[in-house]
């Protein structure tokens, strides 16, 4: 693997430590420094010249400046004449606006994708997309790799009994299906119903029997928790016997801490994809690293391997 460099933006570099700890390399050695009129300056300590070189940065919180920063490190890889740049997004802001839902706004995750791809990527990475097409935003491959295995084998490992996946809206009920299937558990959706543009959500019905069983609900992300806290509280007003809660990106932004720690909600399952401070790390919270998930993609792309294969049980 003399050829393969993994490199790490300032959003998670615990992760990209992890992932490298995984691979059994170092992490790439670069600079990241901010001036005081908020200009991002990335210099590379390292040759890249002719390497395969894989860049770890979510886009989230701050978002705006983690996601120029990976456009500016990018840049820098290509200028520095890297062979193959990788960009592992393990969590992709602004996938929300996929689409043009309402009049006069805009497909900001399509701007993304162009933006990443201009500034030099050959590739990208990505980690449970709240929207499939946005992999067809890109005129580069695309790999979206799930967290979803590592979420079903822990909640395996609980060995509860009686269980039933619940989406938490029907966007989500496909993958949900799959969470299902590999449970070897029936699925019902939560039908709700979004108000306006302030993330305000309205819980209209459970779809699916639920009564007598212990609840398993799914969802891409957990943002405010308005929409899981309704959930929580719809699915015990069914007759649910407990609730758990799986997400594979933990923003947790807004007022979710405090609705999380009111809610009665058993536990909240997520991964590493975002980076979770320490004020936000509840009891009840547990957090699963994708560590070894990234590294073995890495591996599998950087050595021409299948990434499908990953998935084989």
């Amino acid at each position: 693997m003399e050829e393969l460099k993994v490199f790490a933006g300032r959003a998670h570099p615990a992760l990209a430590q992890s992932v490298c700890d995984y691979l059994g390399i170092p992490l790439g050695k670069c600079e990241v420094t901010q001036f005081s009129n908020e200009n991002i300056f990335v210099r590379i300590l390292e040759n890249v010249r002719a390497r395969d070189v894989f860049l770890i940065q979510p886009i989230c919180s701050p978002v705006n400046s983690n996601l120029v920063e990976l456009l500016i490190m990018l840049d820098t890889f290509w200028r520095a004449s890297a062979d193959r740049i990788t960009a592992i997004i393990p969590y992709y802001g602004y996938g929300r606006t996929d689409k043009k839902d309402q009049p006069r706004v805009p497909i900001t995750a399509r701007l993304v994708a162009d933006l990443i791809t201009t500034a030099g990527a050959s590739r990208v990475m990505l980690v449970d997309l709240h929207a499939g097409q946005i992999q067809g935003f890109f005129n580069i491959p695309v790999d979206e790799l799930s967290a979803q295995m590592l979420l079903a084998s822990y909640i395996r490992k609980k060995q509860l009994e009686n269980i039933v996946v619940v989406a938490t809206d029907i966007g989500i009920s496909k993958k949900s299906r799959d969470m299902a299937a590999r449970l070897k558990a029936p699925l019902a959706i939560v039908e709700k119903r979004r108000v306006g543009n302030n993330d305000q959500t309205e819980t209209l019905n459970i779809i699916g029997d639920v009564s007598g069983r212990t609840a398993i609900t799914f969802d891409d992300e957990i943002d405010t928790a308005g929409s899981l806290v309704n959930a929580v509280d719809a699915l015990l007003h069914e007759g649910a016997k407990e609730v758990y809660a799986c997400a594979s990106h933990p923003v947790l932004s807004g007022p979710s801490i405090e609705r999380l720690s009111a809610s009665p909600v058993k536990e909240v399952i997520v991964s590493d994809t975002i980076p979770l401070p320490e004020g936000k790390k509840l009891d009840k919270i547990t957090v699963l690293s994708i560590a070894s998930l990234l590294g073995e993609a890495i591996h599998r792309v950087h050595t021409g391997l299948s990434i499908g294969a990953m998935y084989d049980e």
